[in-house]
């Protein structure tokens, strides 16, 4: 590979609550998943958030979530599938209006937490949030993660799509992530993040915890903008995917 886009998880601070460095973090990445305010965010942290992307000529990405302030959208949800795209085509419209707001557009959806954990395991959940997505704007960008019922649900559909790795997060030998709370789930230290996925991206595959490889497309590279080490490990990983030749480029 000789470019890929690196992308984080954003604008998930709450009134004065502050989550992550939005403001670093844009500096060195080429795409952003900006919280549409059901999981995290608010209408000023969007505001904010959306106008430095454009400002750093980002892309910008809806990332929704379900509507769990408390439990960061990273707790299940029961919904009907008509729920799931009213959640998502809601959550879409609100990104938007907020980056068109902003003087910029969005660009991809990425779905969030819990939705995108039930959605990595079940292609039907995720062809139905992808399809109300895609009523909303059919050239919206997919992103999907790699090797996954996503990337199966998005081709499917027809849509553009963007196949996603995780700097930060373990993976299982059927290439779904490493449940949080799990020996193995969360990559902190920078160095080893960067030097898996420099192996990941020459190798063209996703390496689990077991050193199994699983062939997958690499379009995309994700840091969780909430965790503490992110701007480190962001910085490093890009260092070192230019140090290999690898140009860091939007999607």
């Amino acid at each position: 590979m000789t470019t890929v886009d690196l992308n984080a998880d954003m604008g998930e601070s709450f009134g004065p609550w502050k989550m992550g460095d939005d403001t670093a973090l844009l500096d060195i990445i080429s795409s952003a998943n900006i919280a549409c305010g059901f999981h995290a965010g608010d209408p000023d942290v969007m505001a904010a958030t959306m106008a430095r992307a454009v400002k750093n000529d980002v892309g910008i990405g809806a990332h929704p979530g379900f509507p769990d302030l408390q439990g960061f959208g990273r707790r299940k949800m029961t919904m009907r599938p008509d729920e799931v795209a009213h959640l998502v085509q809601y959550q879409l419209g609100a990104a938007q209006a907020m980056a068109k707001a902003a003087g910029g557009a969005v660009r991809h959806l990425k779905l969030h937490g819990a939705l995108s954990n039930m959605a990595m395991v079940d292609g039907e959940l995720a062809r139905r949030a992808y399809d109300a997505a895609l009523q909303v704007d059919p050239d919206l960008i997919i992103m999907v993660l790699a090797a996954t019922p996503m990337q199966e649900a998005a081709e499917a559909l027809g849509a553009n799509m963007a196949c996603e790795i995780f700097a930060d997060r373990g993976y299982n030998d059927d290439g779904t992530l490493i449940q949080r709370g799990t020996p193995g789930a969360m990559i902190t230290d920078a160095d080893e993040a960067a030097e898996r996925i420099s192996a990941m991206v020459r190798q063209g595959a996703i390496i689990a915890a077991s050193g199994r490889e699983i062939e997958a497309r690499i379009d995309t590279i994700c840091l969780h903008g909430d965790e503490p080490s992110a701007v480190a490990a962001a910085r490093t990983l890009r260092a070192r995917l230019e140090s290999d030749g690898v140009t860091i480029k939007r999607f």
